[in-house]
C-alpha cells in the first residue's frame, strides 16, 4: 500500500476553523478571498451545513461551480439542501451581502474542474469566469469597507444544470432544486443546456419544462417510447426551444385507430415547430414510424443547413431518397447515417446524387444493415471516389462480394483523409447460404485486403470487418474477439 501524503497546512486550518462552525461564519467577513475555496470544500465534504449556507451568501467569485465538487464528493441530500437554502435566503433579501459577487451557480459536473484544485494550490489555470477581481491594497480596501456594507439586489442568479429524466419520481437533489426554482422563479433561473427524456409521465414532464428556461436547451434526446399522440403534446415545447443545436427523436410509434387525417394533423404539429429552431446543426431520427413517405414535411421547416442527418431503423420511400438528395437544408452534410433502413428494393441514383453533391463536406456517412447488394454498391463508387473530405466510411451488415471491395478500395486510394473504413463479411467467407462464417477463409481475405492497401501505399489506413461470431451471431470487429469463439 502506498503512504498517504500528510494533509497540508491549509485543509488543516479549514478543518480546524470548521469545529465551531459560528466561529467561521463570523470570519467569513474578514477571511481572505483565497480561502474561500478550500474552506467551502471542507465544510462541503464535512457537511457543515450551517457554514455552507453562509459561504454561499458570501461568495466572492461569479460563480460556484457546485457540480465539480459533487463529482469528487458524493452529495448529501443535506449538504445540496444547505447550498440551495443559502441562495434561497440571499435572494429573499432587498440587499445584498457586499462581498457576494454570485452570478451562476454551475450544477453541471464536467464543466470547471480545474477550479477547485487551483484554490487548493494544486493546480494554476481557470476560467476567467471564476477569477475574483485584483485584490486592493489593505489600507484602500479597509476604506471601501466601511463605506460600503450592502449593495442592491442584482439580476437574477441562473443555476446550470443538465437533466436526466428517466423515472417517475425524480432523484431528491433534483427535486429539491426544482422546488426552489418554482419558488423563486423571477430571482432564480433554472437553464438546462443538455435534457434528456427517457422514461417519465407527460404531466411530469411537462411540469418539469415549465421550470425550465426553455431557450437555453441546446441539445434534446427524446428516447422514449411515446405514441404519435404523445409526442403531440410535447412539441409545444419543442418550439420554445430557440437555441437547439441538437435534437434526437426515437421510437415514436402509431396506434392502428389513428385515422391517417389525425396522422397528418400529429405531423403537422411536429414539423412546423422546426421554423421556430434556427440554430438546429444535428438531427437524429431513429424508428419513426410516421416517416415513411414524408420525409419532404419534416426537412422542409428546417431554416438553416445541418451538419449531421441521422435517420435509422426507419422506413423510407423511393420519394423520400428523392427529395433527399435535393434538399437544400442538406446541401453542406458533415454528417449522414442510413444505418438500418432498407434500401434493397430502391434505386440509389438519388444517394448517388447526394452523395455528389455534399462531397465538400461530407466527413462520415454510414450504410450499416441498408441491405444494399453488389450493383447498388457499385453504383455509389464514383460519388464515394469525390469526397475529399470522408474520414470514416461504415457499410457493415451488407451482402458485398470480395471484388466489390477490391474496386472500393481502389476508389477511394485518392482520399488522403480515409482514415476508417469499416465493412461486412464478403460473400465469399461464408460456407453456405445459412450463413455459416469460415474463419479459415474470412482470414485469407483479410490478409488480402491489408496486402493491396500496403501495395497501394496506404497500409495506415484502417479497414476494418464487424464479422458475426459463428456461435452466437452477434457482429464483433474481429472473428475471435467474442468470448464464444
Amino acid at each position: 500500500m502506498g503512504v498517504r501524503a500528510p494533509p497540508r497546512l491549509l485543509e488543516l486550518a479549514s478543518q480546524s476553523l470548521l469545529q465551531n462552525e459560528a466561529l467561521a461564519i463570523v470570519a467569513l467577513e474578514e477571511l481572505p478571498t483565497e480561502l474561500f475555496p478550500p474552506l467551502f470544500m471542507a465544510a462541503f465534504a464535512g457537511r457543515h451545513t450551517q457554514a455552507l449556507k453562509a459561504m454561499v451568501q458570501a461568495w466572492p467569485f461569479p460563480c460556484l461551480p457546485l457540480g465539480a465538487l459533487m463529482k469528487d464528493h458524493q452529495p448529501h441530500l443535506e449538504t445540496f439542501q444547505a447550498v440551495l437554502d443559502g441562495l434561497d435566503i440571499l435572494l429573499g433579501q432587498e440587499v445584498r451581502p457586499r462581498r457576494w459577487k454570485l452570478q451562476v451557480l454551475d450544477l453541471r459536473q464536467n464543466t470547471h474542474q480545474d477550479f477547485w484544485t487551483l484554490w487548493s494550490g494544486i493546480k494554476a489555470s481557470v476560467c476567467s469566469l471564476l477569477v475574483p477581481e485584483p485584490a486592493q491594497p489593505m489600507q484602500k480596501r479597509c476604506k471601501v469597507e466601511a463605506q460600503v456594507v450592502l449593495k442592491p439586489a442584482q439580476a437574477p442568479v441562473e443555476v446550470l444544470v443538465d437533466l436526466c429524466l428517466k423515472e417517475d419520481t425524480l432523484d431528491e437533489t433534483i427535486s429539491y432544486l426544482l422546488k426552489k426554482a418554482k419558488q423563486r422563479r423571477s430571482l432564480l433561473h433554472l437553464r438546462c443546456q443538455k435534457l434528456r427524456i427517457f422514461t417519465m409521465p407527460m404531466q411530469s414532464i411537462r411540469r418539469i419544462l415549465k421550470v425550465v428556461q426553455l431557450d437555453s436547451i441546446q441539445d434534446l434526446e427524446v428516447n422514449c417510447i411515446w405514441k404519435l399522440a404523445t409526442l403531440g403534446r410535447f412539441v409545444p415545447h419543442l418550439g420554445r426551444m430557440g437555441n437547439l443545436r441538437r435534437l434526437l427523436l426515437s421510437r415514436i410509434h402509431i396506434l392502428p385507430r389513428t385515422t391517417p387525417d389525425q396522422e397528418e394533423h400529429f405531423v403537422d404539429q411536429l414539423t412546423i415547430q422546426f421554423l421556430n429552431l434556427p440554430h438546429l446543426q444535428k438531427l437524429y431520427l431513429d424508428s419513426i414510424s410516421f416517416l415513411e413517405g414524408r420525409l419532404h414535411q419534416v426537412l422542409r421547416c428546417l431554416k438553416t443547413p445541418l451538419e449531421t442527418l441521422w435517420i435509422t431503423n426507419c422506413l423510407i420511400s423511393e420519394s423520400d431518397l428523392a427529395y433527399l438528395s435535393q434538399c437544400p437544408s442538406v446541401s453542406q452534410l458533415k454528417d449522414l447515417g442510413l444505418s438500418g433502413v432498407n434500401l434493397t428494393s430502391l434505386s440509389l441514383e438519388p444517394l448517388k446524387v447526394l452523395i455528389e453533391w455534399t462531397s465538400a463536406t461530407l466527413q462520415d456517412l454510414d450504410l450499416d444493415e441498408c441491405g444494399i447488394m453488389d450493383s447498388q454498391f457499385s453504383a455509389l463508387l464514383p460519388a464515394l471516389s469525390c469526397c475529399s473530405q470522408l474520414t470514416t466510411f461504415s457499410f457493415c451488415g451488407n451482402p458485398i462480394s470480395m471484388a466489390v471491395l477490391e474496386s472500393l478500395l481502389h476508389h477511394t486510394m485518392g482520399l488522403s483523409k480515409l482514415s476508417h473504413v469499416l465493412y461486412p463479411s464478403p460473400l465469399e467467407s461464408y460456407e453456405d447460404v445459412r450463413g455459416t462464417l469460415h474463419l479459415g477463409l474470412l482470414a485469407q481475405l483479410h490478409a488480402r485486403l491489408k496486402r493491396l492497401l500496403c501495395e497501394s501505399g496506404r497500409s495506415s489506413m484502417v479497414w476494418v470487418s464487424a464479422s458475426p461470431c459463428p456461435h452466437c451471431g452477434d457482429l464483433h470487429l474481429r472473428p475471435c474477439c467474442c468470448c464464444c469463439c
